[in-house]
């Protein structure tokens, strides 16, 4: 069983084991982004947790599960805050289009440790075949759980998607692109005005508006 395979499989995880994981992910983020993925070791982060490898190899098989573990989580707290954003929306008694696409831009985070570490790390699975399908087969499946939610909140806009695995990919590709840019120019508010410009164009592309919404 190669390491990638062994990273999507399920572990039961005690409260004491959990907290252990916590550090560890915790301590591998920082040194991911310091050193970079490819260049870190299990002892550099068995340092910064202040664990031993014993504590790391009962957790983890390998770095690679311990990224994806990371990202498996960040996206869980993503898509959690999502639902918040869509629920909140509900709850109002109109909402634009506009409205609809900055609540759901507030939630997907533009972060430069994760950024640097993520970027690293999809390079370092491109070179293993392995590696590659479990994080395509994981990115499925936040996409798959993504995706209901902005249709939901773009209902409540007024609009129908028209083509959920098109908008999905679109929207995957203008957040990777915007993303250096903002980390590039971090201070240029015009920078992160014309990443909600490019998400509006991309949501317009892949919906129409809904038929209810043309007759009010």
């Amino acid at each position: 069983m190669t390491s990638a395979e062994a990273a999507a499989r399920p572990r039961r995880v005690t409260r004491r084991r959990a907290q252990t994981r916590q550090r560890l992910l915790d301590a591998a983020l920082t040194v991911f982004a310091e050193e970079g993925f490819g260049r870190s070791t299990v002892d550099q982060v068995c340092e910064r947790a202040g664990y031993t490898r014993g504590a790391f190899y009962s957790n983890f098989t390998s770095l690679d599960e311990l990224f994806l573990a990371m990202w498996e989580q960040r996206s869980a707290a993503m898509l959690a805050d999502l639902r918040t954003a869509s629920d909140r929306l509900g709850t109002l008694e109109s909402v634009s289009p506009d409205e609809a696409l900055r609540a759901v831009l507030e939630v997907i985070p533009v972060d430069d440790a994760w950024y640097r570490v993520t970027a690293e790390f999809t390079a370092h699975a491109l070179r293993n075949p392995s590696l590659r399908r479990v994080m395509a087969a994981r990115e499925r499946a936040v996409q798959d759980t993504l995706l209901p939610l902005v249709e939901t909140a773009l209902a409540r806009a007024g609009r129908r998607v028209t083509d959920r695995t098109g908008l999905g990919h679109a929207l995957v590709a203008v957040h990777d692109g915007t993303a250096v840019q903002c980390l590039m120019e971090p201070d240029d508010a015009a920078v992160r005005r014309r990443r909600e410009e490019l998400f509006r164009h991309v949501v317009n592309a892949y919906s129409i508006q809904s038929e209810g919404a043309r007759h009010e």
